[in-house]
């Protein structure tokens, strides 16, 4: 890195940070494995709080359990000077039934070690951390609400590492809402009666094949999906209640709100169509796309270099490969990164079974304890170098323009 701060030895704290995870390896593997073996849904996450929040104080960290206005967050601040702060940022919420099939154990294990990492620093550390907890990721946007409650205040960086299949950047991502589709009918004997009937699934039933008709004509940057959570009781009584739920996604937040008003409209249509009634129950929190952040992401690729890693170029990638995260929301605040480490073989996709079980696997670990050590280190090239933060915040602030 050019300018490095004269007062600091950056590759000695490097090599400092990289002995600490190693020291610290049983720990932070102890915690990802209990965190893997007991998944819990979001806002649900009150084991894993719980040992995160214990970890961290047994180190002598001082931690605000339920921060910023979740019972399932936390946070703790350490280090001094001006330099910058810079946020480290853990999940560990579960998918249903698949449990960690987005191995965000790895995700949490990896953001707790750098921060317990650079901890040991002691006064050597070039500036201050903020190590958040962040709750509720793969529904409810739990750094959104966070962030409307300060978490990012003050922050000048925010990092975390996200488990793949592959070595990546960055994460390619897309804005994403999501809605609930309530139906009301009217109940009535399917065959004694059945002309008493307003069929609620059928109104739910017809706006899905509406949606199937509008995938046709959308943006190859948009998407439209979901699930029909509730189908009725029996099959000899008209459904009298249906429900769904479904994700609406598009390339950016512009994008976004007149795709989900042509969703609206589908839902609308099915109710009209079987005069029945619907309630659209949108999501307090839309994920917006990740804005990408050069200079830092660089820094971080060369830190997992360093480790052995290899990375895909992200040109290389399908162009509809694309996900969504509530971390798209702190990339828009302040100066972000979200990079992709691989911890499962390339052919295993996240959101799958099989990847849920290299999230506690070898592989698994590997990646956990590589990504904090990269982590840990972007940290300090961050914190030491003024010339990449200038860097870094002169992109932010060009993509806000």
């Amino acid at each position: 890195m050019a300018d490095q701060a004269a007062s600091h030895d950056v590759d000695a704290l490097k090599q400092r940070v990289c002995e600490a995870v190693d020291a610290l390896s049983e720990t932070l593997l102890h915690v990802s494995h209990e965190i893997h073996a007991n998944p819990e849904l979001s806002f649900e996450e009150h084991d894993a709080c719980a040992l995160l929040v214990s970890t961290l104080e047994q180190a002598g960290l001082a931690v605000e359990p339920g921060a910023y206005g979740l019972e399932t967050a936390f946070a703790a601040n350490f280090g001094h000077g001006d330099t910058g702060c810079v946020a480290l940022v853990a999940e560990y919420d579960a998918l249903p039934e698949i449990g960690h099939a987005c191995g965000h154990n790895i995700i949490a294990t990896a953001s707790v070690g750098a921060g317990l990492a650079l901890q040991t620093l002691g006064a050597s550390l070039p500036g201050r951390v903020r190590l958040l907890g962040t709750p509720a990721e793969e529904r409810g946007g739990g750094k959104e609400l966070m962030a409307r409650q300060g978490a990012f205040e003050g922050v000048d960086a925010a990092m975390m590492i996200h488990p793949a299949g592959v070595n990546l950047v960055d994460m390619p991502s897309i804005a994403v809402a999501e809605v609930d589709a309530v139906y009301t009918g009217v109940a009535a004997h399917a065959s004694a009666m059945p002309e008493r009937g307003r069929n609620a699934l059928d109104g739910l039933v017809l706006a899905y094949q509406s949606l199937g008709a509008l995938r046709q004509h959308i943006r190859p940057t948009e998407r439209i999906h979901g699930i029909i959570t509730n189908g009725g009781q029996a099959p000899n009584i008209v459904p009298e209640r249906a429900s769904g739920r479904f994700y609406v996604r598009a390339r950016n937040a512009k994008d976004l709100d007149p795709l989900k008003e042509r969703v609206a409209s589908c839902f609308q249509a099915g109710a009209a169509a079987t005069g029945t009634s619907v309630e659209l129950h949108w999501s307090p929190v839309d994920y917006e796309a990740i804005r990408f952040n050069e200079p830092l992401a660089h820094a971080f690729q060369q830190n997992a270099e360093s480790l052995g890693r290899e990375f895909i170029p992200l040109d290389a990638l399908p162009s509809r490969f694309a996900g969504s995260t509530d971390m798209g929301n702190v990339s828009q605040r302040v100066p972000s990164i979200h990079p992709m480490i691989a911890s499962a073989p390339p052919h295993c996709t996240i959101h799958n079974a099989e990847f849920a079980v290299h999230a506690g696997a070898p592989i698994g670990d590997a990646a956990a304890l590589d990504g904090a050590k990269a982590l840990a280190m972007t940290a300090i090239d961050f914190l030491c170098d003024d010339d990449l933060r200038q860097r870094t915040r002169s992109i932010f602030e060009r993509g806000a323009e």
